[in-house]
């Protein structure tokens, strides 16, 4: 793979600016006026990319378009070059973002006179690979999509069937679900995305070894597809599964699951446990003859885990690198909490992956040992440019995280961006700026303003799952903290969790470019919700017409955050 995973724009007659930013199975375009402000006829950008090996510009589409006549804007999916993303930074997902070879994205200027007519100028063109592994054969990060409170989501599958033909009503019917949407297989595995074919893949590669042993640790455990997986492997199985609140209740899918695997793997090899707190890893180790992977991340073995959730999962190939994981299943399948906790997994332990510096640390931790507040102390301490998170519960769960995040946010230095799940309903967006934004619950329901269509919320719960901290992304002192680690005091010395530290550019930009569009996507059903309740519509605007009015992009060039945003990623 080309080692360059952020791209540039060559064309020195173009008046803007283009760097891609690979993600996975997704990339950032940041786009930047050259020389001073763009004038006032300018438009927006028209976007066109074109797929390895191919002959042929594809037109990225925009839900908004200009206003007609009357003030209506279109309900349908109108071609950038005649609905200009009027933005400076744009999120895409290519239809076949695995292909081997380089995506070329074209990037044109889009202008407007006093007649409505449209002109174009000089493009910027740059080519990236997107392929599926972040390091072939090292590290992979995958994400799940997250994404069924979307436009998207509505276009592709809801008109074929409601969100409860995909999806069981509550966990403890998950193993005995089926779903009877008429494209239940494309829809999941679009809502799945990268995390759950790369989990699949994992355990089919251990069935396929069949000098393979396999040790799982499972919070969540309410997926059919993953637990006949784990059946087939028969003995060669040993699985820890959680154990406490509703996954040890009668008629749980947790117990149901412990039943299954009892019976096929032997009884002696599943054993239920909660920790001091929760067992809450959701980690795969294969230690087989061709076969050395762990799987780790937030992405529980469950429905809403793989088909709800923003998550993601880290896939760790090689024999050192599965050591750490293996030493800890081992002691917790023999220690006590008290004796985990001053066991040899609760140090840093490096993953011996040679292109990428990477360890891994696993709780309970000791309170000689505990991890916490040495995360918070780098972030508030060494942070030099920009902080990017998703955290579950952020601003619900007072620690030295929060105040790390608060105190970087009143920088004016530096630049936060963030996203948290409340444990009450509605997200917690950390604006730039330093200002916390509230997704109101209702705002996640049914009911959009024009052009878009009511969307779907998955159910009641926890969207944003995410455990992930990216500092200085774009820096060579770029590191991501992630994990099934929660960032909170029972995290770090209670539960059973991993967490990572990566320090990589190419997995910060991966990880920076997700937290980048999940706030995105959010920040803007903030704005939906807002206009929804002034009884306005969304649309393009055109250049200023009358003294005083203001062009579209104004804000991007005054307002000292959005400065900061454009001038960051272009």
């Amino acid at each position: 793979m080309s080692a360059d995973f952020q791209v540039r724009g060559t064309n020195e007659r173009a008046l803007f600016t283009l760097t891609l930013h690979r993600g996975e199975g997704m990339l950032l375009l940041a786009m930047n006026w050259k020389n001073g402000r763009p004038p006032d006829e300018f438009a927006g950008f028209a976007i066109e990319y074109m797929e390895p090996g191919g002959n042929r510009f594809f037109t990225l589409k925009n839900r908004l378009s200009f206003p007609d006549a009357r003030g209506r804007v279109s309900g349908g999916r109108t071609s950038t070059l005649l609905a200009p993303v009027q933005k400076f930074r744009w999120v895409h997902f290519p239809r076949h973002a695995d292909m081997n070879g380089e995506f070329t994205y074209r990037v044109t200027p889009v202008f407007m006179n006093d007649h409505d007519e449209l002109s174009y100028g000089e493009a910027q063109t740059a080519s990236i690979e997107l392929r599926r592994d972040t390091y072939p054969g090292s590290l992979n990060v995958a994400f799940t999509r997250g994404f069924v409170s979307s436009q998207a989501f509505v276009d592709r599958y809801e008109a074929d069937g409601p969100v409860k033909t995909l999806l069981p009503s509550r966990a403890d019917r998950g193993l005995d679900f089926t779903p009877t949407h008429p494209k239940w297989e494309q829809a999941l595995d679009w809502m799945g995305f990268e995390a759950r074919r790369e989990i699949s893949a994992v355990l089919d590669r251990a069935l396929a070894d069949s000098g393979a042993q396999v040790s799982v640790v499972a919070y969540d455990l309410n997926e059919p597809e993953l637990v006949e997986r784990l059946e087939k492997l028969g003995g060669r199985l040993r699985i820890i599964i959680d154990d406490s609140g509703a996954h040890g209740r009668k008629g749980s899918a947790e117990n149901a699951a412990a039943e299954r695997l009892a019976k096929s793997a032997g009884a002696d090899r599943v054993k239920r446990q909660h920790v001091s707190g929760l067992q809450h890893n959701k980690t795969v180790v294969v230690d087989g003859p061709q076969e050395k992977t762990a799987v780790c991340g937030s992405t529980n073995f469950s429905w809403r885990g793989l088909f709800v959730q923003a998550n993601n999962a880290l896939i760790l190939h090689g024999e050192k690198a599965i050591r750490p994981f293996l030493a800890a299943f081992e002691n917790y399948w023999t220690l006590s909490p008290s004796g985990f906790a001053s066991s040899e997994p609760t140090g840093w332990t490096p993953l011996g992956i040679e292109t990428v510096d990477a360890q891994v640390t696993f709780s309970p931790h000791a309170s000689t040992s505990a991890k916490l507040a040495g995360v918070a102390e780098d972030m508030a301490d060494h942070t030099a440019s920009s902080l990017f998170f998703s955290l579950a519960f952020l601003y619900q769960t007072p620690g030295p995280i929060r105040d790390a995040v608060t105190k970087l946010a009143a920088r004016d230095d530096l630049f936060v961006y963030g996203i948290s799940d409340r444990a009450v309903g509605g997200l917690d967006l950390q604006k730039p700026g330093g200002d916390v934004g509230f997704v109101r619950p209702a705002a996640l329901k049914k009911g959009v303003p024009e052009p878009f269509k009511a969307e779907p919320t998955g159910g009641a719960g926890v969207r944003m799952h995410h455990k992930f901290v990216v500092v200085d992304f774009n820096t060579d002192a770029a590191r991501v903290y992630s994990g099934s680690y929660n960032f909170s005091s029972s995290a770090d010395t209670a539960n059973g969790e991993n967490l990572l530290l990566i320090r990589d550019r190419r997995v910060a930009t991966a990880y920076a470019v997700e937290a980048v569009r999940l706030f995105d996507h959010y920040h803007f059903r903030m704005k939906q919700d807002d206009m929804k309740r002034k009884r306005e519509s969304f649309a393009l605007r055109r250049p200023p017409r009358t003294p005083g009015e203001a062009p579209w992009w104004l804000e991007d060039y005054t307002d000292v955050r959005k400065i900061k945003d454009r001038e960051l990623f272009a």
